[in-house]
């Protein structure tokens, strides 16, 4: 059995399919959704947990990246540049792990990178670009 954390970004035209379900139907892969933001007509991210026969898992990938799906290793993590960091808390909003959290009673906010799921909604949501994602290691595939 192959299993690796994935990261895929659906564009906004391909949200309303069930895209994923195809992938235990059509290539005996199972997944576990770990973290989703699919809305309609906006492009959706899903963190997942797919296990499979190594050949199944690829031919999976390729049916997904055929269907416009962007497709990334998980193999990547979110880091915070304390330089550029004021402590805002503009990214504990969005955190819905609580990886990024204030502390009290200083207030500072503080980064527990083991909680983070690497949805990635805090890069954005950061005013001065601290927050940062960047690979662990070489992609898999």
């Amino acid at each position: 059995m192959y299993s690796k954390i994935l990261i895929l970004r659906f564009p906004k035209t391909n949200v309303a399919k069930p895209t994923v379900c195809y992938l235990a139907r059509n290539f005996d892969l199972t997944f576990n959704i770990l973290k989703a933001t699919v809305l309609p007509r906006k492009e959706g991210i899903m963190v997942l947990d797919l296990t499979g026969p190594k050949k199944n898992f690829k031919k999976g990938i390729a049916f997904l990246e055929a269907e416009g799906v962007q497709v990334q290793n998980a193999s990547q993590e979110v880091s915070r540049d304390e330089e550029k960091c004021i402590q805002c808390g503009a990214c504990t909003a969005v955190c819905p792990t609580g990886a990024l959290f204030v502390r009290r009673p200083g207030m500072d906010i503080d980064f527990d990178i083991k909680k983070c799921s690497v949805c990635e909604l805090c890069v954005p949501a950061c005013p001065t670009r601290a927050m940062e994602i960047r690979p662990t290691q070489e992609t898999f595939f």
